[in-house]
């Protein structure tokens, strides 16, 4: 019983990490450094900052997501984010945002057609 409360708390501290996360990206914004600054201490819970996040490679982000045991779902509001950020910023992250979509894809073994629209959707661009 003790495990599965703890990955309970696990799992709602990421939920309110990626809940952040997509709230301070939902709103259209001239980025500065303060705004980017509460990115980064919203990223630093998954050891990431927004240099790190655009230097790492897709394989080892996939990787990271894993390591904190984040279920498809959050893998998807991660991703989600990502596109959110790469919007009138100086960062691209589209290509590590198909990346994620399609490890969930492929990984899940279930076929989304809301995943399939986010790739064709961002392929597009």
């Amino acid at each position: 019983m003790l495990n599965k409360g703890l990955r309970d708390e696990k799992k709602v501290k990421i939920d309110n990490m990626l809940s952040t996360l997509l709230s301070l990206v939902f709103v259209p914004k001239f980025w500065n450094i303060e705004d980017t600054s509460l990115i980064d201490n919203q990223l630093t819970d998954f050891d990431l900052t927004t240099a790190i996040l655009d230097q790492i490679e897709e394989k080892d982000l996939i990787t990271l997501l894993d390591k904190y045991e984040m279920d498809w779902a959050q893998k998807e509001q991660f991703a989600d984010f990502l596109v959110q950020y790469s919007v009138n910023n100086q960062f691209n992250f589209l290509a590590k945002a198909i990346a994620v979509y399609k490890h969930i894809q492929v990984d899940s073994k279930t076929f989304s057609f809301d995943i399939y629209n986010k790739i064709t959707a961002i392929q597009s661009k």
